[in-house]
C-alpha cells in the first residue's frame, strides 16, 4: 500500500488496495516456485522464514512439498513491508510468534509496529532533510551553469 497522506496521527489513507491474489479461495495451493516467483523471494528465503519461525506453518502435500495458501502470501506481503521499515529480523519473528499466541498480546504487536513507525518517521524526516539539500545544490549549479551560458 501507499501511504498518499496522513489525516491524523493514527490513521492513514492508503491508495491501492493490496494485490488480488492469483487463485480464489479453496484453489490457493502454491508450490514454493510459484510463492517466489509472485514474491520476488527465493526459494531459500522462503525455506529460512519458515526455519526461523518468521512463517506460519506451511501445509504439505502428500509428497511433503509445500503447499502455501492466499493467508501466507498476504503474510509475506506484510513482511515484506516490515522489511522495508527496516525492522531487524528477530523483531519481525518476535512479532510472528505474537501473532501465533493470540488476541492477548495485541497490545505487545501495537507497541512492536508503533516503535517501528516512530523509526520510520525519524528516517522520513533525515530523507527530507537530505533532500533539501541535494535540491539546494542542484538549483546552485542550475544558476551556476546559466550565468555561464549568459557571459
Amino acid at each position: 500500500m501507499t501511504v498518499l497522506e496522513t489525516t491524523s496521527a493514527t490513521t492513514d489513507i492508503c491508495v491501492a488496495a493490496p494485490p488480488a491474489h492469483p487463485r480464489p479461495e479453496g484453489q490457493d495451493h502454491y508450490t514454493i516456485s510459484e510463492v517466489a516467483a509472485w514474491t520476488g523471494l527465493s526459494a531459500h528465503t522462503l525455506r529460512w522464514y519458515e526455519r526461523i519461525g518468521l512463517m506460519p506453518h506451511i501445509d504439505r502435500s502428500h509428497t511433503g512439498q509445500r503447499r502455501f495458501r492466499n493467508r501466507d502470501l498476504d503474510w509475506l506481503g506484510f513482511v515484506g513491508k516490515l522489511r522495508r521499515t527496516g525492522m531487524p529480523v528477530a523483531h519481525m519473528v518476535r512479532y510472528a510468534e505474537l501473532v501465533r499466541e493470540g488476541d492477548h498480546t495485541v497490545g505487545e504487536r501495537q507497541a512492536l509496529l508503533e516503535a517501528t513507525r516512530r523509526d520510520v518517521r525519524a528516517r522520513i524526516t533525515e530523507l527530507q532533510d537530505t533532500l533539501a539539500v541535494l535540491d539546494h545544490k542542484i538549483s546552485h549549479y542550475a544558476d551556476a551553469h546559466r550565468a555561464s551560458e549568459r557571459a
